[in-house]
């Protein structure tokens, strides 16, 4: 990242669900070799595990998912790399809302013309409208 003057704005995963990402891969781990006498049980156990290891080690290496400073955003891309994009690039932020069954998500859209960055409320660490807000409000000034 570049030398900027001015505020910064970061949004990263909350280190509460890291640890518990990190728990239950443990969990996960000693299942898998107490199920070893299953095979089904353990191959189902043992690729949990790797899924959640996978996350884990993500959330290690890349624990910001946003930045935003007065050149324009850092967003997170592929398994643990980043992206600058600048602000004259950005041609939308909004919060894509959707509802399932009883299920509410959202996700935050930066649309760059060129592509969309989708981050959620787990890799923002609070919600996707409050950070879309911000976003604005750094972007104009306000």
């Amino acid at each position: 990242m570049s030398e900027t003057s001015g505020p910064i704005l970061r949004w990263r995963v909350r280190r509460d669900l890291l640890i518990m990402k990190i728990v239950g891969a443990f969990a996960l781990a000693v299942l898998t070799v107490l199920t070893l006498d299953d095979p089904r049980g353990a191959i189902l156990a043992g690729a949990a595990t790797a899924i959640l290891t996978a996350l884990v080690v993500r959330d290690l290496l890349a624990p910001v998912r946003l930045t935003a400073d007065g050149e324009g955003l850092v967003v997170v891309r592929g398994f643990a790399g980043s992206e600058r994009v600048p602000w004259s690039a950005v041609e939308r932020i909004r919060v894509d809302t959707r509802t399932r069954f009883t299920s509410r998500t959202e996700l935050l859209e930066i649309d760059t013309g060129e592509g969309i960055h989708l981050l959620s409320r787990f890799d923002l660490g609070v919600p996707c409208r409050q950070v879309a807000d911000e976003l604005r409000s750094f972007r104009t000034g306000a």
